[in-house]
């Protein structure tokens, strides 16, 4: 919106949360709380973007980086203290948009609506308020019987006949920047708490003949989190967004209490999420795939038609019709192409396998190539470590891997070739050969019977 700046208050030390880290960075949904108001904000075309922070300002610059400015407020004295910290970077004239750094559910349609409001209104001042059925220890908006809004009053400042109001200050507001910086000149730390409230300049403007309105929204959207109960209960209420928004778009989610999905997924129509889904990070998921049930992906490309079950997919690309699983962990760096099988009990690690290859079962796959069409018999390992460094494992097409074979890398499997069941490879094998690594069979028969002879041998749960 033309002209539009916003102030976030994002200073406070957050001692509920009973943490070492600023409360504003802990994550609802995957992302930091302090990104979620910015998000909202630079949605609705604010100009600018500042952001007044304090305890632990490094953590919260590394969140946000250069995305807005930072006004500095060493000791917390209150929230029009706060905004005093920010005044230079505050332009001359135009609408400020003042905001709290703890207030994730805040969305872009409210902030539009209340800043249309406040501009059609011809105001000065106008509070974002909520009604709340217990309104215990928010300020209070006063107003005449005309219904203008004339002061705010903190709740322990309160009377008891205006205790009983319902309608709270949600501590929001869209000032005029040219009133607000004056009345910033006149508010004292004159209270209890010895500190400058904002809530003192809303009365000082008003005296100057500014018009004061208050725009009434859901309790929901302007819910502060200040533990980790609140962290937990707006956690439950964005979890609930993104699910819902993900059903609108087309995506099937069978039990959305136990599906949590991060803020930043993408998920394509016709897929279905079964019950007990954790889908984290920048994570991709194509059309008609079925996700599930108890899967975790985390900042991975899933393409089209693939089927995940009980499986944990991380940072890896996978492309259209794959089935992996179920209790398969494929770990970062892994691409998987097309028509690919990866089984039960199967750990792939920074490996690419290539179309059409199976590795059904029981294998481990590290730091590898696997070829086209390539079968990965049970039991199989690409031995990748000698205990100071990893080696590569590079396996041609068509390749035919039996059960319980050791590939010690560096080593090269050529296109068409055989592993006999049973071998250790330890050298490469040609395109198209047969390699055997194990001993000859011996049979010796008789031999349980002189074992027997001797004595102290155990047969059948007897001793002999």
């Amino acid at each position: 919106m033309e002209g539009l700046v916003t102030l976030i208050l994002a200073a406070g030390l957050g001692k509920r949360m009973k943490s070492k880290h600023p409360k504003v960075v802990h994550k609802v949904c995957g992302k930091p709380m302090i990104e979620w108001v910015v998000d909202a904000v630079e949605e609705i075309g604010s100009k600018e973007v500042i952001v007044v922070v304090g305890h632990k300002a490094e953590e919260v610059k590394e969140v946000l980086k250069e995305r807005v400015k930072y006004a500095y407020q060493e000791v917390q004295l209150g929230t029009g203290h706060a905004v005093m910290m920010a005044e230079d970077l505050l332009p001359e004239e135009g609408n400020v948009l003042i905001l709290t750094g703890d207030t994730p559910l805040i969305t872009s349609n409210t902030l539009k609506e209340l800043i249309n409001f406040h501009i059609k209104e011809g105001n000065s001042v106008t509070i974002l308020s909520s009604v709340l059925e217990d309104p215990t220890g928010y300020g209070r908006i006063i107003r005449d019987k005309s219904g203008n809004v004339i002061r705010i009053v903190e709740d322990k400042d309160a009377t008891e006949e205006e205790k009983s109001i319902h309608e709270i200050n949600s501590a929001m507001y869209v000032m005029d920047i040219a009133k607000l910086k004056k009345a910033l000149r006149m508010i004292t730390n004159n209270n209890a708490q010895g500190e400058y409230y904002l809530t003192d300049a809303v009365e000082i403007i008003r005296d100057m003949d500014g018009k004061i309105g208050a725009f009434t929204v859901p309790s929901e959207e302007i819910t502060g989190v200040n533990s980790r109960v609140q962290l937990f209960e707006a956690e439950k209420i964005m979890r609930k967004r993104i699910n819902y928004r993900h059903m609108e778009n087309g995506v099937t989610i069978v039990d959305p209490d136990t599906t949590y999905i991060g803020a930043e997924v993408e998920i394509g129509a016709d897929t279905v999420v079964l019950p007990g889904c954790v889908i984290e990070g920048k994570t991709k998921i194509g059309s008609d795939c079925e996700i599930g049930p108890n899967c975790r992906i985390v900042d991975s490309e899933i393409g089209d038609g693939c089927s995940v079950t009980y499986s944990v997919i991380l940072s890896s690309k996978i492309k259209n019709n794959v089935k992996i699983g179920p209790f398969a962990h494929i770990r970062p760096e892994t691409v998987i192409q097309s028509n690919v099988k990866i089984g039960d009990f199967v750990e792939i690690k920074k490996s690419i396998i290539d179309e059409g290859s199976k590795v059904p079962h029981l294998t481990y796959v590290g730091d590898a190539e696997v070829g086209k069409n390539v079968n990965m018999g049970c039991g199989s390992i690409t031995v990748n470590y000698d205990g100071r460094q990893k080696y590569k494992t590079v396996i041609g097409d068509n390749v035919f891997v039996g059960c319980n074979v050791n590939l010690v890398a560096p080593v090269k499997i050529g296109n068409n070739a055989y592993i006999a069941a049973g071998s250790t490879i330890t050298e490469d094998v040609p395109e198209g050969a047969l390699a055997i690594a194990r001993s000859r069979q011996t049979n010796k028969e008789g031999w349980v019977q002189e074992r027997i002879k001797k004595g102290g041998f155990k047969l059948n749960g007897e001793i002999y």
